[in-house]
């Protein structure tokens, strides 16, 4: 009976990790196509633009608290963007330091009493504020609120039909705005775009922009810069061909509008407001019958500084769980709705079995297998297939992103750059991802007790902005 149930248990952690990874790669094949036939297109580029100066309009959206050492020269980086026509709205939400000074002194604001019109419920506004010297530049003061608020006020304030939301510790490159947009203009169905998110630690950015692309000396960021190149390269390219991405990263993500204020704006009273607004607008559109589209757009970049230290990577990785938890929850209406089509049928499933529970059944998986090896009730040969399919498939998801990268982008351009992200691949899975499945497992845990979300210190260092 025991030798039964151990055997059921090997077959349950090994099939999990198979699926797991399996997935993975199935998304991996379907980035590689895509990013193919995005490459064939992208040799156009150099060619005059058919759609330059045909633009819509975009609203740039900067929720800030507590941002004095970086937001003047995110701001100028965005004011300099290779765009026809934007705006840049920078909502100051509360700041206990000197963000609002910085802005007053470094653009020259001047209250400027406009209309506002409240289609999205705020903390109450303090004041309005425009630059004298870019006429394109406003700064709302608000009470604190958090993110999901700044960004309702933001909508609430915005001129144009699509809007941006970016952080304020963000760096955007010059022509992303271009390339994030560029869905909306082939295809009238598009609701929403994202694009990538890049570690920034190590680079140098002076006066706002990225002036050289380097890898960081610490090993956090590094291994956190393979994280970002699955997650982005094969996870999201890979959903966006069904129409079955989940995320778009609160960072840089592009919306219609008017799709949001009828979706009832960001959501207040979650961790995850920028995931779970796109599972919303994916539940509201597939029950209703409505025909869109949410795109990735994998080369326009933002670059953003990652997490140096453990306590604040935890907080981080605590937090997207916690917001992941609360997104699918709060639309679970979508889970094999017969309505739903992938988003509902595959990637809603997939993020739920493997994203969200995925950290009880691989932690579990290692204890459950270690604790048989141990005790002389499974061979040293049934750990190592367990081991081989649930770390070596991992080392070879992460080359593959690698690979994907180099095929594509080439973002870091010099060999030395490669061998130490290829080295940095085959580390991270021996301790790293283990420990972040921990954190998630915690993650879960609070957001199971019920307990009220906290943001957590977040430190950053800005050594990469001159």
């Amino acid at each position: 009976m025991i030798s039964s149930l151990i055997e059921i248990g090997e077959w349950i952690f090994l099939l999990y990790f198979i699926g797991l990874n399996g997935g993975y790669l199935a998304l991996n094949f379907l980035s590689l196509i895509s990013l193919s036939r995005l490459m064939r297109n992208r040799m156009i580029d150099d060619l005059p633009q058919f759609y330059s100066g045909l633009e819509p309009p975009i609203s740039l959206l900067v929720p800030a608290f507590n941002e004095q050492s970086s937001i003047a020269a995110s701001v100028h980086s965005m004011l300099q963007l290779s765009y026809q026509e934007f705006e840049i709205i920078v909502i100051n939400d509360g700041s206990k330091d000197d963000t609002l000074k910085v802005l007053e002194r470094e653009f020259s604001l001047i209250p400027f009493p406009e209309a506002y019109h409240q289609q999205l419920a705020t903390q109450p506004i303090r004041g309005v504020y425009r630059s004298t010297r870019y006429n394109n530049l406003r700064v709302i003061d608000k009470d604190n609120g958090g993110k999901a608020d700044s960004l309702n006020a933001g909508i609430n304030a915005a001129r144009y039909p699509l809007f941006c939301a970016v952080d304020a510790d963000s760096i955007l490159q010059r022509d992303s705005l271009q390339k994030v947009a560029q869905p909306f203009l082939e295809d009238s169905l598009v609701v929403a775009t994202g694009g990538s998110i890049r570690i920034a630690n190590g680079c140098q950015v002076s006066n706002g922009f990225l002036q050289k692309v380097d890898l960081p000396k610490k090993i956090l960021p590094l291994l956190q810069i393979v994280e970002y190149l699955r997650a982005f390269l094969f996870g999201r390219m890979g959903w966006s061909p069904l129409n079955a991405m989940l995320i778009i990263s609160g960072a840089f993500g592009l919306f219609k509008k008017n799709v949001v204020i009828e979706a009832g704006g960001y959501r207040t009273n979650t961790i995850g407001e920028d995931m779970e607004l796109v599972v919303r607008i994916h539940r509201l559109y597939r029950l209703a019958k409505k025909p869109y589209r949410i795109v990735f757009v994998p080369d326009p970049i933002c670059w953003t500084e990652a997490p140096e230290d453990l306590t604040t990577l935890k907080n981080q990785r605590v937090r997207w769980q916690r917001g992941l938890l609360e997104s699918l929850s709060l639309n679970i209406g979508l889970l094999c709705h017969y309505r739903g089509g992938a988003v509902g049928w595959l990637a809603f499933p997939f993020m739920l079995l493997f994203e969200a529970l995925g950290p009880i059944v691989e932690l579990t998986g290692y204890v459950f297998m270690f604790a048989l090896f141990l005790s002389g009730m499974i061979s040293g040969q049934a750990l190592w297939v367990f081991l081989f399919v649930a770390i070596g498939f991992g080392i070879l998801l992460s080359v593959s992103g690698l690979l994907l990268e180099e095929m594509t982008f080439h973002i870091y351009p010099r060999p030395r750059h490669l061998l130490l992200l290829l080295f940095v691949v085959l580390i991270e899975n021996f301790g790293y991802r283990q420990l972040n499945s921990w954190w998630r497992l915690v993650g879960l845990a609070l957001w199971t007790g019920g307990g009220k979300a906290k943001w957590g210190e977040m430190k950053r260092t800005g050594a990469w902005q001159k």
